[in-house]
């Protein structure tokens, strides 16, 4: 394949991009709906393509273990190499979703600021009401994604259990083992 040629196909989905992008979130970002809910839509492809990728990651360390690279069952490095990259990209999306509550939420809390400070000034008083009107649809919309990344994160433990039915994080990972003891059911 010529190296002008764009991947296509699940090897685009699966190889991480060559022009990585550093994407900084600023608060403009939080109140722009749209951009944000596309940026937790790129975040969350890993999540809704796990399969797919556990059966890549799959082949892939078994070519490595068939070279001699390989150390140890082929299905445990792969499940504890997804799990990882499962648990960072939940972190970022964690990150991301919890600053932008708070700035939704610092935002709402100095237009009501505006209102009790400016009871003299009906007009600014008005601006600030319809403001925060505004931003209130916004904090549902950011919070309700709290709701949303319970479901796409159950979602992905299921599918990666169904594949990596003996897999446990090592106790030395602490923070792979705190989310892997999050996602576990209740009993």
């Amino acid at each position: 394949m010529a190296s002008n040629t764009p991947t296509s196909g699940s090897l685009a989905v699966q190889a991480p991009s060559l022009t990585p992008q550093l994407v900084h979130v600023s608060s403009a970002t939080c109140h722009n709906l749209s951009l944000f809910k596309d940026l937790l839509r790129e975040y969350r492809r890993l999540d809704d393509t796990i399969v797919m990728r556990l059966n890549r990651t799959n082949a892939q360390f078994r070519d490595r273990d068939r070279e001699g690279k390989g150390k140890g069952n082929v299905q445990d490095q792969a499940c504890l190499y997804m799990w990882r990259s499962l648990v960072e990209n939940w972190k970022r999306r964690t990150e991301i979703v919890s600053y932008c509550v708070g700035v939704v939420d610092k935002a709402m809390d100095e237009k009501r600021q505006i209102i009790s400070d400016s009871p003299s000034d009906p007009a600014r008083q008005r601006a600030a009401q319809s403001a925060l009107y505004g931003d209130e649809v916004k904090r549902r919309q950011v919070h309700n994604e709290l709701a949303v990344e319970i479901i796409v994160r159950k979602r992905a433990v299921d599918a990666f259990q169904s594949r990596c039915k003996y897999f446990s994080p090592p106790m030395s990972d602490v923070e792979a083992r705190k989310w892997w003891d999050a996602a576990q059911p209740q009993q």
